[in-house]
């Protein structure tokens, strides 16, 4: 009982102070894992930046994924709509968590996100990897079951 106490008052105590910390400004703010989780419980949205092959082999569960790099011939290369297809499928106060595969492309995107004047817009830091390995809810393709 001690420990559902403590628990809750520590996870109300977080979402006091999630305001701040995610919102706009210069600086991007980068939380961890565990803390995405508890804002995406609590109302935020997850925004892939990651391929859409990326994407398709697995991601946050409601997930929105708007590539913020294309791979070419040439190499990666940012993704000249990509600020134009976020105004389209959000608005600047929408509370977003931003992730990529290992967290380096979401704080650029996150970025041009809070130089938009997004407002409250913060970067997950050790991106899908991360999330995978502790174990959190993905979805992922259905396995081919044709022979």
């Amino acid at each position: 009982m001690k420990t559902c106490w403590f628990v809750f008052h520590c996870t109300s105590l977080f979402l006091l102070l999630v305001p701040p910390l995610c919102s706009s400004g210069a600086e991007v703010v980068t939380v961890d894992v565990h803390a995405a989780k508890v804002l995406l419980h609590s109302g935020y949205r997850y925004l892939d930046v990651r391929t859409e092959e990326e994407f398709e082999k697995g991601h946050v569960v409601d997930a929105l994924n708007i590539p913020y790099m294309f791979i070419t011939p040439e190499g990666k290369v940012k993704n000249p709509k990509f600020m134009e297809h976020v105004l389209s499928a959000c608005n600047k106060e929408d509370r977003l968590v931003v992730g990529c595969q290992s967290g380096v492309r979401s704080v650029y995107a996150t970025t041009d996100l809070l130089n938009a004047d997004f407002k409250n817009a913060c970067n997950m830091g050790g991106g899908y990897i991360e999330w995978v390995k502790n174990g959190f809810a993905v979805k992922k393709p259905e396995p081919d079951t044709e022979l």
